[in-house]
């Protein structure tokens, strides 16, 4: 009996030093990504949770805030980007540079 019980607890810190540097490893990814997607335009690559920051730094400079916030987050939500800078370089973004009104007008700003 005592035997078994070691044998379990042996199981369990190896689970547990396994679990720890998976963990590790998957941080440090997701940092280096964060780190090099900060306020930068991407390809698809957003999280759905990522448009609000992004959608709030690119309409941080206009005075319409509050329509430039709807229609860059509702394309962001689509799109999976956001391009960088305040105006402009919609290019980074096919989807987002793409999606025009009826009008023909670029939708997203």
């Amino acid at each position: 009996m005592a035997l078994a019980g070691r044998l379990l607890v042996l199981l369990a810190v190896v689970l547990l030093a396994v679990s720890i540097a998976e963990h590790k490893a998957f941080a440090s990814r997701t940092e280096e990504q964060r780190q090099d997607n900060e306020h930068q335009g991407g390809h698809g690559s957003l999280k759905i949770y990522e448009c609000k920051p992004k959608c709030d730094y690119r309409c941080s400079d206009t005075k319409y805030r509050k329509p430039c916030l709807f229609f860059c987050n509702k394309c962001c939500r689509t799109c999976l980007c956001v391009p960088s800078g305040f105006y402009g370089n919609r290019e980074e973004c096919a989807c987002y540079n793409d999606w025009k009104t009826k009008e023909g007008e670029h939708k997203c700003p």
